[in-house]
Parts: structure tokens; sequence; C-alpha cells
């Protein structure tokens, strides 16, 4: 996996403890690059940590009930799987924030929270360490149910795209773009997250999506009724 100008190959390439970013509703997948906006002091402090060493942020999601809601608290339950990104690139804004990206490395699975040390919440965690194998099965994904699907959901919403790109994109870009835009909520955003192979995640992708397709439709119905 390369990410920026580095190569993530082992497991010694990965720390065993990193800062937690914990954002609901948010999606970070490998090789998917991810703009933040960072203005609080305490993840401030987390990327001039974070640059001074592996320069890796662990994106991850505060659990979450069966309607998508999240404890409203400081520091709230995260789910169990997240995943690692490096920073990439940096700017200064001037009025105290930064805008910085991130490129996915891997995915992760929560060991335990370190004991508070610094403002920012910090876990032992272990890395997916397939997500670094540059066969990631992509040769499976039934790459025109998804386009099918993809092209449905853009009528249905009178969305337009840029069809020559998707075309030229590979299918582990075109599940992966796809997954980490789909204006879906925390669950269905877990659910294509914790896909244990990028098959399984276009087929969830597939599936939400006729089942928004689905409702969209119902609604309209009783509406016209």
């Amino acid at each position: 996996m390369l990410a920026g100008n580095v190569h993530y190959r082992t497991e010694k390439d990965i720390p065993a403890h990193v800062p937690l970013f914990p954002l609901s509703g948010a999606l970070l997948l490998p090789s998917g690059q991810m703009p933040m906006n960072i203005f609080e002091p305490r993840y401030l402090a987390m990327i001039d940590d974070a640059l001074a060493s592996h320069r890796i942020l662990a994106i991850i999601q505060p659990q979450f009930d069966a309607a998508g809601a999240v404890e409203k608290c400081d520091c709230p339950q995260l789910c169990s799987v997240g995943t690692l990104g490096r920073i990439t690139s940096l700017s200064e804004t001037g009025d105290g924030r930064y805008i910085i990206s991130l490129i996915g490395i891997c995915r992760f699975r929560l060991l335990e929270e370190a004991p508070a040390k610094k403002a920012y919440r910090q876990a032992r965690i272990a890395p997916f360490l397939h997500d670094l194998s540059a066969d990631n099965g992509e040769d499976n994904v039934d790459r025109a149910a998804l386009l099918t699907s993809f092209r449905a959901y853009l009528e249905a919403n009178e969305l337009e795209a840029d069809w020559e790109s998707v075309e030229q994109a590979s299918n582990s870009t075109l599940v992966n773009t796809m997954s980490m835009m789909a204006p879906y909520g925390p669950a269905e955003k877990q659910a294509l997250l914790e896909a244990p192979d990028l098959k399984t995640r276009a087929d969830t992708l597939i599936a939400i999506t006729e089942i928004a397709l689905a409702r969209d439709n119902d609604d309209y119905d009783t509406v016209l009724q």
C-alpha cells in the first residue's frame, strides 16, 4: 500500500498505538482520500503530534443506536473497526485551523484505549494486514451491476457524473470512492467499512442503494395517494 510517499507493506510499518479521531458518518477506505477541516484545540494538538511522528490518524465512528443516533458526550463509545490514514497534505488557514488530506492505509480493529495522557484519545490497534496487499480481489466485482445501481441512483436524484472518468476507474477505485461518497448513515457506512473483501463491499453498496431507491419510491407513491 502506497500512501503519499510511504509504502506500508508489513505490520512493522504500522504503529501499534495511534491517535483516535472519532467522526460520525465518515468513511475512509484503503487508498481513499479524505479532506478534513481541523479546528478543535485537542485535534489541532493531535495533528501537530502526528506530523512530528508517523503522520497517521485513526478514523473511527462513535457507536450508534438502531436509529443511527450517537451518544452526545465528549468521550462516546467507539465502533470496533476503523481506518488508518496518513496525512499527505496540510495547509494553515490563518485563523487557527488546519486543512488536511488523508490517504487511507488499512483498516484496523480497536483493541484497547490507552490511559489519557493527551487531550485526545489514543488506542492500541490491530491492523487488517490483507488491506496492504495489491491483490484485493477486484476481478470478482460485478462492475455492470454496480454501474447500473449507480446510474439508477443518479437518475432518481437528478444528479450527473463524469462517466468518462467512471469508465476509466478500476473496480477498486470505483467501489471505494462510491462507498465513501454515498450519502448514507453511520450504520450503512460501517457495514461498507467492515465488508471482508471488495466484492462484498460492492454487493453491500448495491443492496443499500436498491433499498434506498425502493424506499424513496414508496415515499413518492404515498405522497401521490
